[in-house]
């Protein structure tokens, strides 16, 4: 039985889309256990209104919420929130495999670094969402957020942690790593992008593929992108943005006319196949890499089924040994002299 604790009150449509997420993922799942960490009488009143196995899933009662004009480190230290008290959870009860939140991102990255902790070697915990790419699966951006400045050593550390993740989460043996540049040429780059390229080529732990540009994180034919957060965060919203115009348009033109409505008739299937194929959300949450167990951060705006994929996903990574496969990367590298010391 794999033991989830979520977050219920975290997001802008909790608890209501928390627990319907979790019923779907629970009723899908029979060797799933999930503890929903919230205000008991508004989460019994959301169960209330589902068919579920009562037997696999407990309420945490936890009366305070962290907002978002909270200070995220001030608010992990002095609140009793659910968020906090579901980290509390994680790291004191071995049983528990993974939490997923779609509250707070700067305090679920304070959360896991502050209470949970980070696995032995690793230097900062990063933000790594699945991205719909060409080929019809998924490009691992690492990071998008976590960190907006970045040294050689930990773009060198993501993307050892992403390989781990494209390998327990997707089944990608030996998965292609890519460093985001402003050009494929090994010159190109600023003296941080220049100077991770000469690292990871010669790490030996990652499959290394060079440079690549913001268009071969769809496009391309790697797996794994590594960028520090500042870069990461915006080409993810660039992507989500260029999807959602894609779509938004489509829409527009095919209502314009008769014409165009008759031949929407005609072309719907390939159209539900374009939307599945541009659903940011159809594997839940980004990972936060490096923690010592499974974390899992939904959007603030995420609906029944995001969740529902969030604590799917944290199950399969949990079963396929994430962590453990971490820490064999890492041993894998000589990290005190990775990187030359200046004199």
């Amino acid at each position: 039985m794999v033991k989830i604790i979520v977050d219920a009150m975290g997001g802008d449509n909790a608890p209501a889309a928390i627990v319907e997420g979790c019923v779907t993922a629970l009723n899908a799942d029979k060797d799933l256990y999930l503890i929903l960490a919230g205000r008991q009488e508004d989460v019994t009143a959301e169960l209330g209104k589902y068919s579920y196995d009562k037997t696999r899933i407990e309420i945490m009662d936890c009366r305070d919420t962290i907002g978002m004009n909270d200070i995220p480190t001030e608010a992990i230290k002095r609140k009793e929130a659910s968020l906090v008290k579901a980290f509390w959870a994680l790291k004191k009860e071995d049983d528990i495999a993974a939490l997923v939140t779609a509250g707070s991102t700067g305090a679920t990255i304070a959360g896991g670094q502050i209470i949970l902790g980070r696995i032995k070697g690793v230097k900062r915990a990063a933000l790594c969402p699945a991205i719909p790419n060409s080929r019809g699966g998924y490009t691992l951006l690492c990071d998008c957020g976590a960190n907006a400045e970045c040294k050689p050593e930990m773009l060198c550390q993501f993307g050892v942690l992403a390989s781990a993740y494209a390998e327990a989460g997707f089944g990608i043996k030996n998965p292609k790593v890519g460093l985001l540049n402003n050009g494929t040429e090994e010159h190109k780059g600023d003296p941080l992008r220049q100077t991770t390229y000469k690292l990871m080529k010669d790490m030996g732990v990652i499959n290394f593929a060079g440079n690549v540009e913001g268009r071969d994180i769809m496009l391309g034919d790697i797996d794994v992108a590594v960028a520090d957060g500042f870069s990461g965060n915006i080409a993810l919203k660039s992507m989500e943005g260029c999807g959602k115009l894609v779509l938004n348009v489509m829409k527009k033109e095919f209502g314009a006319t008769l014409r165009t409505k008759i031949g929407y008739l005609f072309m719907k299937p390939a159209i539900k196949n374009m939307r599945s194929q541009l659903d940011f959300d159809a594997v839940g949450g980004a990972l936060l890499l490096g923690l010592k167990k499974v974390v899992v951060k939904s959007h603030g705006s995420s609906k029944p089924r995001t969740i529902a994929a969030s604590i799917a996903n944290a199950a399969s990574i949990y079963r396929n040994n994430l962590v453990g496969r971490v820490e064999e990367l890492l041993s894998g590298v000589d990290w005190q002299n990775l990187v030359p010391r200046e004199d």
